[in-house]
């Protein structure tokens, strides 16, 4: 069989989403840590020429963009499906991913978590509050639009687990674990579902490094 091999940055919300997809799937994979700088350079962006984080390898079959990856890792191995087959539920989970990767991630989740996280644990950093300030009001409107889409369903897409709870759990894992995001989700049926989506074993298997955790 060959080899799953997964370059990332530990900690990565994108690269946990991949693993955690692999996890579900019970299929050994082997990740190739990288430092932050490092998705610069010539090496790296040879497999990546965006210098973004996951890139993934199957044999001879390269592949980036955490969507693409975790859609083509579906499609090979089949059981169990993390793609709803009914075609409203899987358009609800194109939307939801949609909406973390052009909102929640680039617009907010980005700026709090490495504001009052990845900064302070891994550079020392001190929390920028005017940037934090300035991202922290987009927040409501993502979290209550998730939370409205969640409803009372189990998962985000419907009654079964998509690839939409893989993308969006590490996102508001560490979101969960900002003073900012503990507000905007506080009294909705996001804060149950990101509690049983945590205690997966996909989830346990792929948790951040002990410094990004302890931090938060």
């Amino acid at each position: 069989m060959s080899e799953i091999v997964i370059h990332g940055v530990p900690g990565s919300p994108f690269l946990r989403a991949v693993l955690a997809t692999l996890e579900e799937k019970r299929q050994p994979y082997r990740v190739r840590a990288m430092a932050p700088g490092e998705a610069k350079s010539p090496e790296y962006l040879a497999l990546h020429p965006f210098g973004r984080v996951p890139a993934f390898e199957h044999g001879d079959f390269r592949l980036y963009e955490t969507q693409a990856i975790v859609r083509y890792i579906d499609a090979v191995f089949p059981a169990p499906a993390l793609q709803p087959s009914d075609p409203r539920a899987a358009a609800r989970m194109n939307q939801i991913i949609g909406i973390n990767d052009w909102y929640l991630f680039p617009e907010i989740a980005r700026v709090i978590v490495f504001q009052r996280i990845v900064g302070p644990a891994l550079l020392g950093l001190e929390p920028n509050e005017a940037a934090i300030a300035a991202a922290a009001p987009k927040l409501p409107t993502c979290i209550g639009a998730l939370a409205r889409l969640l409803g009372d369903h189990a998962f985000l897409a419907g009654d079964q687990l998509s690839l939409a709870d893989l993308i969006l759990a590490p996102q508001l894992d560490y979101l969960a674990a900002t003073p900012e995001g503990r507000a905007a989700m506080r009294g909705t049926a996001l804060s149950a579902w990101l509690e049983r989506m945590v205690a997966r074993p996909s989830m346990q298997a792929t948790l951040p490094p002990d410094k990004l955790r302890q931090v938060a």
